[in-house]
């Protein structure tokens, strides 16, 4: 009896599943059968005129609008922005061939569409086998053309790895045939293309991608605004003290070590972030703080492979010995150049023994090689 109720319960599962795939073939081929099949394959006319047609369709007003800033995820450079009445920097675009202008990628909602100056400033969009246009819209922007975009061929709804969207767990897609940008959905298995009032619809088209291949990045014409850079320096900085106690207070040889290690933090500003996992290096002469000023030395390559920041740690450490009978603090002091001792071989207990750092880097973390005015800092043990 056991083993008949697990055997119709085992039947009912696999009725339920199969119903459910019936019924979705069933919706889909009922969404693909309302497309006008007088729109498909058409080649379209120009008609020389401008159709202004429809604003947007009312269902699609009342539709809430899906944040799209950033749903490109590492592809911070690419981004929907608001259309502020000029294009932004890096806006898509594509030299349509059949028309003859350059059309920009566009989207209302979650429609993507294509904008042209020439047509007015709206984004034209397919919906529901008419063309509509809409006066408040977003426009797709590369900043800097930086990620490496593509149109990959698709046919029939199919749609390419890291395919560009509209809006976040919609399946609607930038693409474009040689008539013209329009949207692709899969959901439809087809490209649409606004035009001139009405909707057109093919099964072969290309959809654009966003190409994560690994890559390189040559940052070239460096050029430093030296003429706007403000120099100012610290005052001095006890780093660390260290002490060594005579508790017999007989004479005797002291010899104090000083070691501190520091980081420096270096940042090439490009306007721009850059994706996890891509590396990258710069090659340029660095300026740094000379006698005479602001100087350009010697060309040199750095590696980043977040952003385009370098830390590099750095260690130092002195020792001071002296013949006393009472207790000896040291300390290791930054100075620059206006407490830059005179005679760098005197005796610790006589004045303080300057060292240079090597490199003439400033200690303290998180700091530019312009710490100190005109002239390398230097390292400085005092014995007191």
């Amino acid at each position: 009896m056991k083993q008949s109720v697990f055997l119709l319960l085992a039947l009912l599962a696999l009725s339920s599943a199969s119903l459910k795939d019936i019924v979705k073939k069933s919706s889909q081929l009922r969404k693909i059968s309302l497309l006008n099949p007088e729109l498909e394959d058409v080649v379209p006319e120009p008609a020389g005129n401008v159709v202004s047609g429809p604003l947007n369709p009312a269902e699609l007003e009342q539709q809430q609008d899906l944040p799209s800033s950033y749903m490109f995820g590492d592809n911070v450079n690419l981004e929907w922005l608001t259309w502020s009445g000029s294009l932004p920097n890096g806006a898509v675009a594509i030299y349509n061939g059949y028309t003859e202008r350059t059309d920009y990628v566009c989207k209302y909602k979650c429609e993507a569409g294509f904008y042209n100056p020439s047509l007015g400033p709206y984004c034209r969009y397919p919906y529901g086998n008419r063309e509509y246009y809409a006066p408040e819209f977003e426009i797709l922007a590369n900043k800097d053309n930086f990620e490496f975009l593509e149109w990959m061929d698709g046919s029939y709804g199919s749609v390419a790895q890291h395919s560009v969207g509209t809006c976040p767990g919609v399946g609607i897609y930038v693409g474009k045939n040689k008539y013209g940008l329009g949207k692709v959905v899969p959901e439809f298995k087809a490209f649409f293309l606004p035009w001139e009032g009405d909707e057109y619809w093919y099964k072969s088209y290309q959809v654009l991608a966003i190409n994560r291949d690994a890559y390189s990045q040559q940052i070239t014409d460096v050029k430093y605004a030296i003429d706007d850079v403000a120099i100012f320096q610290y005052p001095p900085e006890t780093m660390r003290i260290s002490g060594v106690t005579n508790n017999d207070c007989q004479t005797v040889v002291k010899t104090v070590t000083i070691s501190k290690t520091t980081e420096v933090e270096t940042t090439w500003n490009i306007g721009r972030s850059t994706m996890l996992g891509v590396t990258g290096s710069i090659t340029a002469k660095i300026p740094f703080i000379g006698s005479g000023g602001i100087e350009i030395g010697a060309e040199k390559t750095l590696q980043f492979s977040r952003g385009t920041t370098v830390v590099e740690s750095l260690s130092h450490s002195v020792s001071v010995g002296s013949a006393s009978r009472q207790t000896t603090p040291a300390e290791s002091v930054w100075r620059d150049a206006s407490s830059k001792p005179t005679s760098p071989t005197q005796p610790a207990s006589a004045a303080p023994t300057a060292m240079e750092r090597p490199s003439g880097r400033p200690s303290r973390g998180h700091m530019t090689e312009s710490r100190s005015e005109k002239s390398e800092p230097w390292w400085t043990a005092v014995n007191r």
